[in-house]
């Protein structure tokens, strides 16, 4: 695998240097905080299967390697130019310690039956599905880049699709963790229907006083236990000031996970 070419991408540093991720420059989709909160969702002591649907370059699934040392992590992504950025990632010396714990599947989520199995995502694998889809409605702005474009622009029932195929490739009892829009509120609820249940929803609040910019949200397959709306968290306290709160600089550098309640 070639090194990474300074003049078309960039090897960033996530969670204090335990990971390296190689990204386009200048295009594309840049991985930052909703990766690290989407990664913070997982949870566990044992060995534990994940995966992370509509991965780019691997940020979040890469975060939750990195954090859990017995984690498996699957990276599913549909674009050749991403998944090809997720293996460069893979090879870099940096990540050597985690690579082993990690594979790639190049597939489309919205894949059903025969050709999602045929394309590498088989019933009843994992024990705990992420992801973070693309989240622009149809009538905002499109960006010129192509590449930031297909990673960003919502489709029509793309959360039912998606929800569709982690509840297909997960086993029973496994979790799902997204993390969305509160605009997406109503159609994640409606997608998970009964695949999934004891939905717990986060928004996520710049400050105080500010609007909810995202929600996080876990869901458990076969569930029948009840929403829960649960305490909202803020990114930063002093409202002058751009510095994290310490339970995210917490959550964002991998040193602890945001557990369900």
């Amino acid at each position: 695998m070639p090194a990474a070419d300074p003049a078309i991408e960039t090897v960033d540093a996530f969670h204090r240097g335990r990971f390296h991720l190689v990204q386009p420059k200048g295009r594309g989709h840049r991985a930052g905080m909703d990766a690290m909160l989407l990664a913070s969702l997982v949870d566990a002591t044992g060995r534990v299967s994940v995966a992370d649907l509509g991965a780019g370059a691997g940020a979040a699934g890469l975060a939750v390697a990195a954090r859990l040392e017995k984690a498996e992590v699957t990276l599913v992504e549909r674009s050749p130019e991403m998944i090809a950025y997720a293996a460069k990632s893979l090879a870099l010396q940096e990540n050597a310690a985690l690579a082993r714990r990690v594979s790639l599947v190049e597939a489309d989520v919205t894949l059903t039956g025969r050709a999602r199995v045929a394309a590498g995502l088989a019933d009843d694998v994992f024990d705990h599905v992420i992801m973070n889809p693309p989240f622009n409605d149809a009538g905002d702005r499109r960006t010129p880049d192509a590449l930031k474009a297909e990673a960003h622009a919502m489709t029509e029932g793309l959360f039912d699709s998606w929800i569709r195929t982690a509840g297909a490739i997960m086993v029973p009892g496994g979790q799902l963790s997204l993390i969305a829009r509160p605009q997406s509120i109503g159609e994640i609820i409606d997608a998970c229907g009964r695949r999934f249940g004891g939905l717990e929803m986060t928004p996520v609040y710049p400050r105080s006083g500010e609007n909810a910019v995202r929600i996080l949200v876990t869901a458990i397959k076969g569930s029948r236990a009840r929403l829960n709306l649960r305490s909202p968290l803020l990114m930063h306290d002093d409202p002058e000031s751009h510095k994290f709160s310490a339970f995210v600089d917490d959550l964002n550098n991998g040193r602890l996970a945001y557990r369900r309640k």
